[in-house]
């Protein structure tokens, strides 16, 4: 009896291995699921490093927030698919991940994979991964993170079971009263994603690239030249309302801005990092049985 997509299916759900390397095992065991999932336990690291050079654009994003407040981090982890995110195991290291950044004063993800596990001074980083590759059946890919210090205090949000963080870093004092309105903010940076924290925050360049852009419209509608650039002017502020966090209508009260509700509050948001899983990766869209068959198309 052959290898039926009920297999690789069930196969896959259990073990959260790759479709291809699915089909393999349970080839070498006569279609028997059980003794599949024991052989791709025992296959090792070996296949990590095949797996690593495919798109890995899910997974999921991780914050951690000292008890005083005054450091927080945000990690993101990406896996290549949605249904590997939601992995118990997957989810479990992207939790130790975060904590070993936690603890390091590494300033970028290369030093950070050369560095020693904090849960065991013999393996590296990049050597867990490996190993999780291997275990999990996809590539996986510790991409960014960001770490603040804080004169003030820390926010941290999370949307969407970890597709959307956010880090806010606010230059006052910590209280119950202010939390409440921090956590509005950083929902509102999740849901709203600006650009920018406000109009000094945008380079020149990128003004003068928005301005280019607006005055060639008007001259293509056919404006008179003497009103263009206090059109372009005007449009230019609108942008700002866009992009510019401090200028962004609430979105819990568009009557306002977010900067009315900080000021109403007495808080001063410092700056903010928001990531979005998977963001500016080339995702690749197929379903199950489309990938089944990519998968085993010449095999």
């Amino acid at each position: 009896m052959g290898v039926t997509m009920k297999d690789i299916k069930e196969l896959r759900s259990r073990t959260g291995a790759g479709v291809l390397d699915c089909k393999k095992a349970l080839n070498a065991v006569d279609g028997d699921v059980e003794a599949a999932v024991e052989h791709l336990r025992e296959k090792g690291i070996s296949d990590a490093a095949k797996k690593a050079g495919r798109i890995a654009a899910e997974g999921l994003v991780s914050l951690n927030i000292s008890d005083d407040r005054k450091k927080g981090i945000l990690v993101e982890v990406n896996s290549e698919t949605d249904f590997v995110a939601k992995n118990d195991k997957f989810q479990n290291l992207v939790a130790d991940i975060t904590e070993h950044v936690m603890q390091s004063d590494a300033d970028n993800t290369d030093q950070i994979a050369e560095e020693k596990w904090y849960k065991n001074s013999d393996k590296t980083v990049n050597d867990i991964i490996k190993e999780a590759i291997a275990s999990i059946g996809e590539n996986i890919n510790l991409r960014r993170f960001v770490s603040y210090e804080s004169d003030g205090f820390i926010y941290g949000y999370i949307h969407l079971g970890g597709k959307i963080g956010v880090l806010v870093d606010f230059e006052d004092e910590f209280s119950a009263e202010k939390e409440a309105v921090a956590k509005d903010i950083a929902m509102h940076i999740a849901a709203i994603n600006p650009d920018f924290l406000d109009r000094d925050s945008v380079s020149e360049n990128y003004i003068e690239k928005e301005k280019k852009i607006y005055k060639e419209q008007m001259i293509n509608e056919g404006k008179p030249e003497h009103i263009i650039d206090q059109i372009v002017e005007g449009k230019l502020n609108k942008y700002y309302t866009q992009v510019c966090l401090l200028e962004q209508p609430f979105v819990r009260d568009d009557e306002k801005t977010v900067a009315d509700i900080l000021e109403e509050n007495d808080l001063t948001v410092k700056r903010f990092t928001r990531f979005e899983i998977g963001e500016g990766i080339e995702k690749k869209e197929d379903d199950f049985v489309a990938e089944v068959k990519a998968a085993t198309k010449n095999q």
